[in-house]
This record gives structure tokens, C-alpha cells and sequence, in this order.
């Protein structure tokens, strides 16, 4: 009875209520405050045009026709007006960026015979005979705490036993995730493949030579002076780097498609080791890809998805925690595996810092910006003892694609973003469907909220991607068009009614 932690403090109704209608009040002030801050230019300039309009009532016909001769006779200011509009006219629209489209996207759903869940994964780990007890309770740990259910998928060669870890299998795997995304994009464009004039493709962890897209190059016969780039061992936001790459070389090419692979290879990745930091990526990983296709074309515009509207990325390589949090290395016994550190977590916080506080000010309303100022002013300046402010990106943006790395990193953007379950429910949905397919869990997300016709006309969605090194990238992009789901084609359609589901926090194994 005296213990005070079983003790519950019971809040009388009247101070609920009376907190619940405070918390109600400062919410609508606020958003009075947004309105009147966003929509302050407008409120100044229309006084000011009324009283030029007003003037201008006063003037009589007689008054602009005399007004109107006294231009005319003099020839040379209107001759030098006349060149400086037509100058500045096409110098702005020379120097101007070409705008970039998204044409539209695609996922690659690996078969059915793929499917790997959870007690499956178990019993073939336990098979191989190379994990002690230890590491086996670890894994089962991870994978009970890790968010996932039971039909994510696995690449063949190593759902047998023994494993078939070979350079043929692993081609394999990545050239049929690759060639099923870019067929279905394909498809679903109309594009002819030699119209294509830019190629980039991103794998991390698998650079085999001839390269990845070199093998894109010669199984679709693409045009001989096309720009190829091939994007290796930069981690798990090397996808929206691509998106970056294809968006530079757009504005340097006229007229033009650019295609962007992202995917990831397991079959030679696989860990046969018992180091604890390196066996969490056996866990995470599974089979993904997606292919995407940019244009610069006017005419494109129509037909296109999105519009790229900001690209941004974060390097914190300069410093040795954040460059040593992720690192493929050799065991004790001299097996190669990806080692994570504990410290990722915070490393990612930093990251996310310093590319939200670049985004900001390109994003964000003025009402955020200015209360953002002004903290900083108290805090640093005056010295005041107050919290920081954490602008509210949720006024910027109204859907969020974070990569899908694992439930922690799912957690910690959510509680740092401020964002409501709805605006996780893409993310966290894609961790429990597909797993961590690296760099394309992006366009999963994406897929989802298509899938569900979340997706407005001018509704702006922000794609947060980390990576190994350590990175943290961003790429803002603005519906062109209210996506119908009926006419779309993604992995999600013949099951998105399933969803969402409640993930539970702890989902125990038996086998």
C-alpha cells in the first residue's frame, strides 16, 4: 500500500477538461497564426493595388491617350524598354533549371515460392549448422522485436539448404529483380527503350564487372551513347542519390528520359558468422527493387506523376563515429559481414539534424520559419531557458516516405517529426510487408499511399533516405495529378484492402 510506484493520481474531470480545451484553443491559435503569417504578403498587397486602382478611376480617356502620346514620342526609352524586357525575358528562361518529371514507378513483388516468414527463417538458420545457440536466440529476438510479417521475401539460392552462395545465383537475383521492375515500368510508360538517354543504377553492396547497368545496357539493347553510372557501397540512400544524379544530367540534356534502378543483392551478402553486429543484417534484409523514370520533356508533364521539387543530401563521413557505424569488414574467423554498430541511432539523429535544418527554410511556411527564428534568438542571444523549436513539417508536407531501415529508425522519425500514425502508416506497413528492401523501400512506401488514394493533386511528399558513410537524404516532390488507384499497377493492388494491420511490439516465434 505505501508502495507510491503502484500509487495512480487521479485528475479530477474539471482539470481534463479544462487541459483538453486549452490544448484545443492554442491549436487553433496557432493555426490562425499559420494562416495570417502565410497569407501576410496578400494582406499587404491588396491595399496597396486598391489604391492604385482606385487612382487610376479617376483618370479620363483624354487623360491615357495623352499619357500614351508622350510615350510614343519618345522613341529611344521605348525602344531601350523594349530590348531590356525581351533580354531579361530570355535570359530568364535560358538560365532557368529544366523542370524533372516522374514519369511514373515501379516495385518488383518477387513469386509466391519466395516468401520467407518468420519460423522459416529460423529453421533454415538452424539447418546451416554454422550458427551457435547464441546466435540463434539473437536472431529470433530481432526478428520477434523487428516489426516484420510473414511474407517478406528471400532470394532462392538461399532458401535451400545448403545455401547456393555463388556469383552465378547472385546475378540471378539481382538481374530478375531489376528486369521485372524496369519491364513493368516499361509497360506501363509506353517508353521505347532506345529513347532513354541516362541510366543510373544503385546497388551497395554487389558491383560485379561487366556492371549492373551495363547488364541493364545490353538486355534491353539501349542506345550506344548513352550516360551509364553504376553506384556501389553507398548504403541505403544511395536511391535518392541516383534521383540527384538523373536530375543534373536532365538539366544538361535536352529532351530526354533518364532511368533510375535501385535494388540491393543478398545472395553473396548472406552472413555465416556468430559476430552479434553482423548477424542483425540477416534479420533485416530482403528481396526489393524498383525502377523509376525521369523526364525533362514539356510534354511529358501531362502524363507525369510528380515533379521534383527539391533534392538534398547530408555527409557526416568527416566524422569516425558516423563513418564507422556501418562497416562490411572480416569476423574474428575472417568472414565478411556488415558490421552496425550501437551507435547508429544517434549517428541518424545528427545526420536527420543536419538535413532538416538546410530543408527548412527551402519547405517550410513562413509562420514556422519565424517562429523558429525567434526561439533561436531567445536561446542563443538573450540566453532564455527555453526549448528548442521543432518546426511542424507536417505543414509543408503531406506525406512521408522514410526509408523502412527497421522499427527503431521508424520510432525515432516519427518522435522526432511529430507525425500521427496516419502519416506512418505507408512506412511501417512496408517494414511489415516487404521488410528492408535498401533503397527502394522508398517507392514501396509511395506505392502504398497510391494504393490507397492518398495521393492529391498537389500534395507534397518528402522521401528521407540514410545510408552508410554516414548520409541523410532528402527529395521533395509535388503531385502533378490525384492518383486514381483503380488505373494503377503496383505490388500492393491485389492486397492493399488487408491493410493496415496492427503490428504488435514483441511477435513471439515457434519452430
Amino acid at each position: 500500500m505505501k508502495n507510491n510506484q503502484n500509487l495512480v493520481q487521479v485528475v479530477p474531470a474539471e482539470t481534463r477538461t479544462s487541459s483538453y480545451s486549452l490544448s484545443v484553443k492554442l491549436k487553433y491559435v496557432k493555426l490562425g497564426y499559420h494562416y495570417l503569417v502565410s497569407n501576410a504578403l496578400y494582406l499587404m498587397v491588396v491595399p496597396f493595388f486598391c489604391i492604385i486602382l482606385s487612382h487610376l478611376s479617376s483618370y479620363t480617356i483624354e487623360d491615357f491617350t495623352q499619357l500614351w502620346d508622350n510615350m510614343r514620342l519618345n522613341y529611344v526609352t521605348m525602344w531601350v524598354l523594349s530590348v531590356s524586357i525581351v533580354f531579361l525575358t530570355t535570359l530568364y528562361f535560358k538560365s532557368r533549371p529544366r523542370k524533372v518529371y516522374l514519369v511514373n514507378f515501379s516495385c518488383y513483388k518477387p513469386e509466391k515460392d519466395q516468401m520467407l516468414s518468420k519460423e522459416l527463417f529460423m529453421q533454415l538458420s538452424a539447418k546451416i549448422g554454422s550458427f551457435t545457440e547464441e546466435s540463434l536466440a539473437m536472431q529470433k529476438k530481432v526478428l520477434e522485436r523487428s516489426g516484420y510479417g510473414q511474407k517478406t521475401y528471400a532470394p532462392k539460392a538461399l532458401m535451400c539448404v545448403p545455401h547456393n552462395q555463388c556469383m552465378e545465383e547472385a546475378r540471378k537475383e539481382t538481374e530478375t529483380v531489376m528486369f521485372g521492375a524496369i519491364d513493368e515500368l516499361l509497360a506501363k510508360t509506353g517508353v521505347n527503350p532506345r529513347d532513354i538517354g541516362i541510366l543510373v543504377v544503385n546497388s551497395s553492396m554487389f558491383n560485379p564487372t561487366p556492371s549492373l547497368s551495363a547488364a541493364i545496357v545490353n538486355h534491353y539493347k539501349l542506345r550506344g551513347n548513352i550516360l551509364s553510372y553504376n553506384l556501389g557501397g553507398m548504403g541505403c540512400s544511395a536511391g535518392l542519390i541516383s534521383i540527384e544524379l538523373a536530375k543534373h544530367l536532365l538539366q544538361m540534356q535536352r529532351n530526354s528520359y533518364a532511368l533510375v534502378v535501385s535494388t540491393e543483392n543478398i545472395t553473396c551478402n548472406w552472413y555465416f558468422g556468430n559476430n552479434r553486429s553482423m548477424l542483425v543484417t540477416n534479420c533485416l534484409f530482403r528481396v526489393g527493387g524498383a525502377a523509376i523514370l525521369l523526364s525533362n520533356r514539356s510534354s511529358d508533364r501531362r502524363r507525369s506523376k510528380y515533379e521534383l521539387v527539391h533534392t538534398l543530401r547530408t555527409h557526416k563521413g568527416a566524422d569516425d563515429k558516423s563513418y564507422n557505424c556501418i562497416m562490411q569488414e572480416e569476423d574474428e574467423v575472417k568472414k565478411v559481414g556488415i558490421r552496425i554498430s550501437k551507435e547508429l541511432m544517434s549517428v541518424a539523429g545528427e545526420a536527420l539534424k543536419s538535413n532538416i535544418t538546410t530543408l527548412g527554410p527551402l519547405v517550410l511556411p513562413l509562420s514556422e520559419q519565424l517562429l523558429f527564428f525567434v526561439t533561436l534568438v531567445a536561446r542563443k542571444v538573450f540566453k532564455m531557458k527555453i526549448k528548442p523549436y521543432i518546426p511542424d513539417f507536417k505543414l509543408a508536407f503531406e506525406h512521408f516516405c522514410i526509408h523502412a531501415g527497421g522499427r527503431a529508425v521508424l520510432d525515432e522519425l516519427e518522435k522526432s517529426l511529430d507525425l500521427t500514425k496516419w502519416h506512418m502508416e505507408p512506412n511501417r506497413m512496408t517494414l511489415y510487408r516487404f521488410g528492408n528492401t535498401s533503397s527502394s523501400s522508398l517507392w514501396y512506401e509511395l506505392a502504398y499511399s497510391e494504393a490507397k488514394g492518398r495521393i492529391k493533386k498537389c500534395d507534397k511528399v518528402w522521401q528521407i533516405g540514410f545510408g552508410s558513410g554516414f548520409k541523410c537524404n532528402s527529395a521533395v516532390w509535388r503531385a502533378l495529378k490525384t492518383i486514381n488507384p483503380d488505373m494503377e499497377k503496383n505490388p500492393w493492388m491485389d492486397e492493399i484492402h488487408e491493410f493496415p494491420v496492427e503490428v504488435p511490439l514483441v511477435a513471439p516465434i515457434v519452430y
